[in-house]
């Protein structure tokens, strides 16, 4: 059964993925906690762009931004990502059906006709 969680929360979470530069900066953000010029640093974009993008992420939950004096410091929040697993899981049934007979026609199939040597 899937969780119920709130449509705008897994909208949120969903958007935020959507994104390949959001996607970059969770991955990079899973190792070790970056400051937003950090996070900026490998993007061809300025400082206020990629804001935007850890504005995105903070919305869904995923980055927790600390301030200490000047420096912004933005940490991966990976509990959104659950409840994002969890209503995807809901629909792999789906597709390991579908696989499944795929797999019980391809094994049922006659053998194709080997071809004759001119």
């Amino acid at each position: 059964m899937v969780e119920q969680h709130s449509s705008a929360d897994l909208d949120a979470v969903f958007k935020a993925l959507a994104d390949p530069t959001r996607r970059d900066m969770l991955r990079r953000l899973a190792g070790e906690a970056l400051s937003v010029s950090e996070l900026a640093a490998p993007l061809d974009m300025s400082l206020a762009a990629a804001s935007k993008h850890i504005q995105v992420l903070e919305r869904a939950g995923l980055v927790r931004r600390t301030v200490q004096g000047r420096t912004h410091t933005c940490r991966l929040e990976a509990g959104p990502l659950h409840a994002g697993m969890e209503w995807l899981r809901h629909y792999e049934r789906f597709w390991t059906e579908r696989l499944d007979t795929l797999e019980r026609l391809v094994r049922a199939a006659p053998s194709s006709p080997q071809r004759r040597k001119p």
